[in-house]
């Protein structure tokens, strides 16, 4: 994954179309969001001061997901391993 440089607060988008699968907090990420976005493709948003989606929730390209902490560390798999997201920014 890439960590963006951003202020704290900002709104974090989803990159694309899918289902929330995850939304918590967790000790090493904090609040984090991961989005299926079919054909193998999930995207993963690491963290943020809040959420603004939840598990289950169907978003659209850009909509709003989580709000940044002190950056956004974004991440993307495909058939569950790690690509790099470079390549789908």
């Amino acid at each position: 994954g890439i960590d963006i440089g951003c202020s704290y607060g900002v709104p974090i988008a989803a990159a694309d179309a899918g289902v929330v699968t995850v939304a918590e907090w967790g000790e090493s990420g904090g609040n984090y969001v991961m989005i299926d976005h079919g054909n193998g493709f999930v995207t993963m948003y690491l963290h943020n001061s809040s959420l603004a989606v939840s598990v289950g929730d169907v978003v659209s390209q850009g909509q709003t997901i989580a709000y940044a902490g002190t950056h956004c560390h974004f991440s993307v798999f495909l058939n569950g391993s790690y690509v790099n997201p470079l390549d789908y920014l």
